[in-house]
């Protein structure tokens, strides 16, 4: 990439330790939620990430914010190493980087009313004066596209795509660099879904920000992100601009297989990727490359040696190391 990053992360790892026994606890292994992702965005970007459930996506998002420190690796925010600042240095941080959830119906505090949960937020970062609280709330709502007359409901007087209105507000009300969205609009109707995208995007582009937004749809994904990430059992496996149009990594092509095709004819047409067998378990991931045993195009080798992320054509990055057979076109 051009420039310096405004985010990298490097070797960044997220293990969750697993203990056996009642009365002698020992260590039973480790859940490798995020196992080895490193990844550069520049500012103003939009990163989608997308991958099978439990495939460490939410899990990244988190570790990217501090919700959960890392095991190993480094998470460096223009030029800020996360992970080497103290409670009070990463308190004060965290008004460059905010998180949008996915259910905005457990995100926001029911006993608190819409200007109350946007002045909290402005009280811990912004240090606002009191008279100037109002004014402010108010301006968050309109620019989400919400009255500022509403600021005196609570959450269960709105509907879901007003409720994630408000949840998006709340994470610009410090003025963020980075947005994580974690399924942001996966709880909502798909008319909702295309509002909420597009406000986002616009968002993004009026403000500068840099996101990474996370879906398990390939579909919304092509439609926010200037690039995508392709995420298995805690690894990337395939980065790049035109990843839904022409899919390097055998699991990218699978993905790609299953989005729905509007005209029934197609469809029809199409051919599908079945992947056979499960996800392998995160505590006991296979050797070598984790796609290989449920991957059509394995070989032994694949077993014996994790394939890196390197650069095939462009932009575009693959994790696999028989990326130019497959894909007679490179």
């Amino acid at each position: 990439m051009n420039g310096s990053p405004f985010l990298q992360l490097i070797d960044l790892k997220t293990h969750f330790p697993l203990s056996k026994g009642v009365f002698f606890r020992r260590s039973a292994g480790a859940v490798k939620a995020v196992d080895g992702v490193s990844l550069e965005l520049k500012k103003g970007e939009i990163l989608g990430l997308v991958g099978e459930s439990g495939c460490g996506k939410s899990t990244l998002g988190r570790t990217v914010v501090q919700l959960l420190r890392p095991t190993s690796g480094a998470v460096i925010l223009a030029g800020r190493d996360l992970g080497k600042l103290n409670r009070r240095s990463l308190r004060s941080a965290r008004a460059d980087f905010q998180m949008i959830f996915q259910d905005p119906y457990a995100t926001l505090n029911p006993r608190m009313t819409i200007f109350d949960t946007l002045a909290e937020a402005l009280r811990a970062h912004r240090r606002l004066p009191a008279a100037e609280l109002p004014a402010r709330v108010g301006a968050l709502m309109e620019k989400v596209g919400l009255s500022a007359r509403f600021v005196k409901k609570y959450p269960h007087e709105f509907s879901g795509g007003q409720r994630q209105r408000i949840a998006i507000a709340r994470a610009l009300a410090v003025e963020p660099k980075l947005i994580i969205a974690d399924e942001p609009v996966s709880a909502l109707d798909v008319s909702i879904q295309a509002q909420i995208l597009n406000l986002l995007a616009n968002l993004c582009r009026e403000m500068g920000l840099t996101m990474i937004f996370i879906s398990h749809d390939l579909s919304v994904i092509k439609h926010i992100s200037d690039r995508v990430a392709v995420m298995y059992l805690g690894r990337l496996v395939e980065i790049g601009r035109d990843v839904v149009e022409r899919p390097l990594h055998p699991y990218t092509k699978a993905l790609v297989s299953a989005i729905p095709v509007p005209d029934p004819k197609r469809e029809k047409e199409r051919q599908r990727i079945v992947l056979q067998g499960d996800p392998p378990s995160p505590v006991d991931p296979p050797p070598g490359c984790p796609f290989h045993p449920r991957c059509a195009y394995a070989i032994p080798e694949c077993a014996l040696r994790v394939p890196p992320l390197e650069n095939v054509r462009g932009d575009s990055y693959a994790a696999c190391i028989r990326v130019r057979e497959i894909n007679s076109w490179l």
